[in-house]
C-alpha cells in the first residue's frame, strides 16, 4: 500500500496549543474581590464607592434604560472614529510627500494637543449647534493626532535605498507608495489606529458632558446632580467595555490585515 505525502501530512500529529495562564483574568477578579470586601468590611456607603454586586444589579435591573444611551455613545465613537482615519490619514500623506506641508502643519498638529479639548468643547457647540456633528468634530480632534503622527512615522520609515532601487526598476511615485511605503507603514498606520480608538471614546465623553441629551456621557452627568454614584460607576463600566470592544476589533483589523508583522504573530500566541 503506497503512503502519499498529504497521508503522512495527515497522520502527523499536530502541535498542541500551550495552555497560558489567564493572568489579566485573575487580576480583575482579585481587585474586584478586594473591592467587595473592602465596601463589607468597612461598610463603606454607596454614596462613596458603591459594591461591585450593586453596581451588577444597576446594569441587571437597569438595563434598558442603559441599551439606548449605550447604541448613541457607540454610533458617536464609531462614526468620530471612522472620520477621525478619513483625516488623519490623507494629513499624514500630504506631510509626508511635501516638505512645504511638513513645517507648516506639522507643528501646528503638535501644537494643537496642548488645547484641553473641553475648553474647545463648547466652541464646537456653538459653531456646530446640537446633534451629532459638535460631537463627531470633538471626537476627531481627540482622536487623529495619534493616526497622523504614526501614520508619518510609518511612511518615512521606508529607507532611501530601497525607494533608490524601485526607482531604478522604473516605478512610478504611485507604484512606489503602494507597494512599498504603504505596506511598511501599516503596522505604525494601525498602532495609531488602535490608539485611536480607544481616544475615541475619551471625545465622546467630553462632548457629551457639554451638550447632549443621550449617552453614556450624559447619564453620568445627570447622575451626579443628584449624587448616584452607582449609577455613574453603572456608566464608567459600560464606557469601559466599549472601549476594550472598539480596541479588540481595531486589533482583529491588525491580525488580519499584517499576518506576517510580529505584532500580528504575538497576538496570537
Amino acid at each position: 500500500m503506497s503512503t502519499t505525502i498529504q497521508d503522512l501530512g495527515a497522520m502527523t500529529p499536530k502541535p498542541r496549543k500551550r495552555f497560558e495562564v489567564p493572568y489579566a483574568w485573575i487580576a480583575l477578579v482579585l481587585l474586584v474581590s478586594a473591592w467587595q470586601l473592602a465596601c463589607v468590611v468597612f461598610e463603606i456607603g454607596a454614596y462613596l464607592l458603591p459594591a461591585p454586586t450593586a453596581i451588577a444589579k444597576d446594569l441587571m435591573e437597569n438595563w434598558r434604560y442603559f441599551m439606548p444611551h449605550i447604541g448613541m455613545t457607540a454610533a458617536e465613537v464609531l462614526i468620530g472614529f471612522l472620520a477621525s482615519i478619513a483625516v488623519g490619514l490623507p494629513v499624514a500623506i500630504l506631510i509626508t510627500f511635501s516638505r512645504v506641508l511638513d513645517r507648516a502643519l506639522y507643528p501646528l498638529i503638535v501644537g494643537s494637543q496642548v488645547v484641553p479639548k473641553v475648553a474647545i468643547a463648547p466652541v464646537m457647540l456653538a459653531w456646530f449647534g446640537f446633534g451629532m456633528t459638535p460631537k463627531v468634530a470633538i471626537i476627531i480632534t481627540v482622536a487623529f493626532f495619534p493616526v497622523v503622527i504614526n501614520s508619518v512615522v510609518g511612511l518615512r520609515s521606508a529607507t532611501p535605498q530601497m525607494i533608490y532601487l524601485a526607482r531604478s526598476m522604473g516605478a512610478s511615485t504611485a507604484q512606489i507608495f503602494w507597494r512599498f511605503r504603504l505596506p511598511q507603514a501599516l503596522p505604525s498606520i494601525l498602532a495609531g489606529v488602535k490608539m485611536a480608538s480607544v481616544l475615541a471614546v475619551i471625545g465622546a465623553v467630553v462632548a457629551e458632558f457639554v451638550g447632549a441629551d443621550a449617552g453614556l456621557g450624559y447619564v453620568i452627568l445627570s447622575a451626579s446632580s443628584t449624587f448616584d454614584v452607582t449609577r455613574q460607576f453603572s456608566a464608567i463600566l459600560l464606557l469601559s467595555v466599549l472601549g476594550l470592544l472598539f480596541f479588540w476589533a481595531t486589533e482583529w483589523i491588525e491580525r488580519r490585515a499584517i499576518p506576517w508583522h510580529v505584532s500580528a504573530r504575538n497576538a496570537e500566541h
